[in-house]
């Protein structure tokens, strides 16, 4: 047994994971690749586990923990790295689970991203939405934005966390980044602050309640840069996501408002790759015209994964175009983008085709 998390810690850096979850029962377990597997074969006991935790956590730390039953955290190790943390009861039991933060940001083209997501950060005003489910690298791609913007303009960002991860150094821009439960009671009380603070890019971890959501879209609509993230899994459920958390008698008003103020939404999925160990970005990529303004304010929401399509020329393509791509680079296979796509059919005509072209080659 090993004396505190951070040996724990040290081992999942060594052997390239992501994740450490600590539960009683089981062994430690790590994330390498998306895969969950034992990090050692000793099983934590209840006991185990809660000290493992606690001692993790400073004293201010344990007594939320102990108060709200669950707490987001980050802890710096020295020569590891910053790890973030969640720690809850379960069945009265202390566990959690931690992730790696690299020490260095990686720019959007490394991260698998195009031009088209690069000018979105070019904007000055409007709202940019980052959607995909839990560790599909949203919080990734949207260190990077801030980081390209803080190198590339004079701009005041204010980004704000739950808890604070990447940690970033002042470029040309300045960038102040308030953590939930540390700089500021919550998200709502953070972005009313920064409304009043100068701000030009107004960064949110999550865009989790209405009220959030509401003081988002008139930030964007009143001439500033905000980026936000999503739990969905699409570009146009991330749009019904947010009209949805509104009461039906002002959905109309707040669709005029995202019409008008929406950027783009960029949605994201991790993927294993078939050719190394590792693993590749699939995306989806919408941006606002005027077709998908008037869908976004009558609430067509099925038609716009059409327009995504029929959008290639300026720069959107949908998951099923990402998809097809990377399997025709021999990147993923096709159970893994049948796993993520909106038309099944389309990624077996394309296993077809790659087939077809095997053969052909062979003879």
């Amino acid at each position: 047994m090993f004396a505190d998390v951070i040996d724990y810690l040290q081992l999942v850096c060594q052997i390239g994971g992501t994740d450490l979850h600590l539960s009683s029962g089981v062994p430690p377990m790590v994330r390498v690749n998306g895969i969950l597997q034992p990090l050692t074969e000793e099983i934590l006991s209840p006991q185990n586990c809660r000290e493992l935790v606690l001692g993790a956590l400073k004293e201010t730390q344990r007594a939320r923990l102990e108060h709200e039953w669950e707490l987001d955290f980050a802890i710096d190790v020295e020569n590891l790295g910053r790890f973030r943390g969640t720690a809850w009861y379960v069945m009265g039991n202390v566990e959690a689970a931690l992730r790696y933060i690299p020490h260095v940001i990686p720019d959007l083209p490394n991260l698998g991203h195009g031009p088209t997501v690069e000018n979105m950060c070019r904007k000055e005003h409007g709202l940019i939405l980052v959607a995909g489910t839990s560790g599909s690298g949203k919080t990734t791609t949207q260190a990077s934005m801030i980081q390209k913007i803080s190198l590339e303009r004079a701009a005041s960002i204010v980004s704000i966390e739950d808890p604070v991860e990447y940690r970033f150094e002042h470029n040309r821009g300045v960038v102040q980044q308030r953590q939930v439960g540390a700089d500021t009671q919550s998200f709502v009380h953070a972005l009313r602050s920064a409304l009043r603070a100068d701000a030009d890019v107004i960064v949110i971890g999550e865009m989790r309640d209405l009220e959030t959501m509401r003081i988002a879209i008139t930030a964007a609509e009143t001439g500033h840069l905000v980026i936000g993230t999503l739990h969905t899994t699409d570009a146009p459920s991330s749009v019904a996501r947010i009209l949805d958390a509104f009461p039906e008698d002002v959905q109309d008003y707040i669709s005029s408002q995202l019409a008008h103020s929406l950027i783009g939404v960029v949605c994201q999925h991790l993927l294993p790759r078939r050719d190394e160990p590792g693993r590749v970005l699939a995306s989806e990529v919408m941006l606002n015209n005027t077709g998908i303004a008037a869908c976004i304010r009558q609430r067509r929401f099925s038609q716009l994964s059409g327009l995504i399509q029929i959008g290639g020329g300026e720069g959107m393509h949908t998951i099923d175009d990402s998809l097809a791509h990377l399997m025709r680079l021999g990147f993923i296979n096709l159970d893994d983008a049948i796993g993520r796509c909106r038309d099944k059919n389309v990624m077996v005509q394309v296993a077809r085709e790659l087939q077809h072209a095997a053969a052909a080659s062979s003879r």
